[in-house]
C-alpha cells in the first residue's frame, strides 16, 4: 500500500469517527437508582436529574436536583481535563479520540 493510498484510508477513517462522535454526542443515556434518574448526552454532560419526592422534603428537591447536576458536571470537566492532560500527548492531530 502505498503513501498516497494510507493517507487517504486515514482520512475516511478520521470522518467515520467524527461523525460516529458526533452521533454519539446528540444521544441520552439514563441511569437510575432507587430514588434518582439523571440524564445524560453523549458528552458526558448532565441535563436532568429528577429526584422521587417520596424520599425527601417536596420544597428542596429542585434545588437538590441542581445541585448535583452541578457537582457531577463539574467532576466531568476534571476527568476530561486529566485525560487531556495525560494523553493529549498521544492524541495530537487525531481530534476527538478522547
Amino acid at each position: 500500500m502505498n503513501i498516497q493510498a494510507m493517507m487517504k484510508q486515514a482520512q475516511k477513517l478520521q470522518k467515520e469517527m467524527t461523525e460516529t462522535k458526533s452521533k454519539i454526542d446528540s444521544m441520552e443515556f439514563i441511569g437510575k437508582s432507587s430514588a434518582v434518574s439523571v440524564t445524560v448526552n453523549g458528552k458526558k454532560e448532565v441535563k436532568k436529574i429528577q429526584i422521587d419526592g417520596t424520599h425527601f422534603d417536596e420544597d428542596d428537591i429542585e434545588m437538590l436536583e441542581d445541585m448535583v447536576m452541578i457537582a457531577v458536571n463539574d467532576a466531568m470537566k476534571q476527568v476530561d481535563r486529566e485525560i487531556e492532560d495525560k494523553m493529549g500527548k498521544y492524541t495530537q492531530g487525531m481530534p476527538g479520540l478522547f
